[in-house]
């Protein structure tokens, strides 16, 4: 599926596909958390698989993401579920296009204690236009398959 255009070393244009945003993206995640940058490294968010228009992460809880009552802290699933809802949005962009988050709305469900159960974050986009974009994401225990949180996101789409 093409979803835009580069420019090739020969000065031709060249189509840019899906499958080179996911690579680029997985560069990125990947380059992030073997330097130790960005918040998959410093809370353990890593990505488990990305598609058009889709991607799901997971967050295995740890002491660096707990609050004072001892559970993990709405602030560190609300990152879950933003990065997943980003990276769903940039799936679906041109080369060379960029977005950042406008407005995030999560809806917390249970608290979810420091006990080693992964928690899974899968996120869709739901509206791609040229100036905004919009998805939606789920929380939940990776054994159970019970509910922790679910969302929404608005992206600016921002373009060179």
């Amino acid at each position: 599926m093409e979803r835009g255009h580069r420019m090739s070393a020969n000065g031709t244009q060249e189509p840019t596909t899906v499958a080179t945003r996911i690579h680029e993206l997985r560069t990125l995640l990947d380059q992030g958390m073997r330097d130790g940058l960005g918040v998959g490294a410093s809370l353990g968010i890593t990505v488990e698989s990305l598609e058009e228009g889709g991607a799901v992460y997971v967050l295995d809880p740890n002491p660096a993401t707990i609050n004072a009552m001892f559970t993990v802290h709405g602030g560190v699933i609300a990152t879950l579920m933003d990065t997943a809802m980003g990276s769903a949005v940039f799936t679906t962009l041109p080369d060379g296009v960029a977005y950042t988050t406008l407005e995030l709305k999560v809806n917390y469900i249970r608290s979810v204690p420091v006990d080693g159960e992964r928690l899974v974050c899968r996120a869709r986009t739901v509206y791609v236009g040229r100036r905004t974009a919009t998805a939606e994401a789920r929380v939940e225990h990776a054994s159970s398959g019970r509910l922790v949180a679910h969302g929404t996101c608005t992206c600016l789409v921002l373009h060179p």
